[in-house]
């Protein structure tokens, strides 16, 4: 798909950092969960990393098959494998949590949801700048957060998702 402004590793990876962090302190503020925020905010700021040595591959190519996807996968790993051996060793256990994370603590399902917010919130971007090729996304990403059954989500959205589809005047 074509964007009408194109975003880089950085601004993603920020914007699912904030996302990431808000969900967490919902999820403890509004429903008492005991997630770890600092812990959530950082596998957020590195979720991409592997990236630097793979380049991003757009997600239908990601997810076209579970051939793709596997393989994918792997070469992510692999790439953070890399990027982890890079560091001096003193360093390389302060990094490896949030560069290879506990895929099954809740934190890192956490960041799982931001980034699909993520991407939600650029569909919505997009669709607000005319870009009408990101009609689909956005419907089909939306309807998947609202099915994941993950309260801090329905917040977001019932508090804030909104706000997105206004113009900076229509804020007040």
């Amino acid at each position: 798909m074509r964007s009408v402004r194109e975003e880089n590793i950085m601004e993603h990876t920020e914007e699912v950092v904030s996302l990431a962090h808000i969900l967490a302190v919902i999820d403890n503020t509004v429903y008492g969960g005991n997630l770890d925020v600092g812990k959530t905010v950082l596998i957020a700021q590195y979720h991409e990393v592997g990236e630097v040595i793979t380049g991003d591959l757009p997600t239908p190519i990601k997810y076209f098959n579970p051939e793709i996807k596997t393989a994918y996968k792997d070469l992510e790993f692999k790439a953070c494998e890399k990027i982890l051996a890079m560091l001096p060793e003193e360093l390389k256990g302060e990094y490896e949590p949030f560069i290879l994370p506990d895929t099954d603590s809740e934190e890192y399902k956490v960041v799982k949801y931001a980034d699909r917010l993520a991407a939600y919130l650029k569909c919505v971007e997009e669709v607000k700048a005319g870009n009408s090729e990101f009609k689909k996304a956005k419907n089909s990403i939306g309807n998947e957060l609202k099915k994941a059954e993950y309260p801090p989500l329905e917040y977001f959205f019932k508090n804030f998702a909104a706000a997105f589809d206004l113009s900076l005047d229509e804020l007040d």
